[in-house]
């Protein structure tokens, strides 16, 4: 899963898509992002894919097999998939909190249709129920003499289906657990992002998206200001 810029022997590339502690369905739905040159997507290629699974590669569930370290580089299917599933999971989360805004409820380049289609809903539904099934997995239990009995996990599968199939076991859990009522979209300037609220008064994904809302805000006020007063 190397990635390298071209004509360069540097290391792997970071991901360019923002890390921001969310739980990990929602670190992967803001692998779509925007700032003042527009609307990014790191899964627009293998290799921005790739660099987003290492960037998160300590927080990904681990079963038998090859390590993610040692992955090759993503194939174009492998992508295609993980594509899905990332979309799927933005609309529904476009749908669970209310907001309507085109590049929440799709990835760049995919349908227009708004968030609360019900024929859309159902297609990211049965999107995430496919990609959680793409991979079965079992428990496995280890007994060592210096460890005492362990479980790890089983798949037939390879490592990339596994991570998509635990991606979206992970996305159930959101929508269907307690921290759906916390789930949000942020409406600071020009931002795509999700986060769940970790405490009441939290509005923004983070600090500098607060603060560059708190200077729009500003600025409008002093603009309406000098526009009244010219009236």
């Amino acid at each position: 899963m190397e990635s390298t810029e071209p004509g360069t022997s540097e290391g792997p590339l970071p991901t360019a898509a923002p890390l921001l502690g969310e739980p990990l369905p929602v670190e992967f739905m803001n692998t779509v992002w925007a700032d003042r040159d527009g609307v990014h997507d790191e899964l627009a290629r293998p290799g921005g894919l790739a660099a987003w699974l290492r960037g998160v590669g300590p927080r990904l569930p681990q079963a038998d097999g090859p390590s993610l370290a040692r992955l090759p580089e993503p194939s174009a299917d492998d992508l295609r998939r993980f594509r899905r599933l990332r979309d799927a999971l933005r609309r529904l989360a476009a749908v669970t909190t209310g907001d309507t805004a085109d590049t929440r409820g799709r990835g760049p380049g995919g349908s227009s249709e708004v968030a609360s289609d019900a024929d859309a809903v159902l297609a990211a539904v049965d999107a995430v129920n496919e990609s959680c099934a793409y991979t079965p997995s079992w428990s496995m239990l280890e007994w060592t003499g210096e460890n005492g009995p362990t479980r790890t996990a089983a798949t037939e599968g390879t490592s990339s289906g596994w991570i998509l199939s635990q991606l979206a076991e992970e996305g159930v859990r959101l929508f269907a657990g307690p921290g759906r009522t916390e789930l949000r979209a942020c409406h600071g300037p020009r931002c795509v992002l999700y986060f769940v609220r970790s405490h009441p008064r939290r509005e923004w994904c983070s600090a500098d998206c607060g603060n560059r809302a708190r200077v729009a805000r500003h600025y409008r006020r002093h603009r309406d200001a000098a526009q009244s007063a010219q009236a």
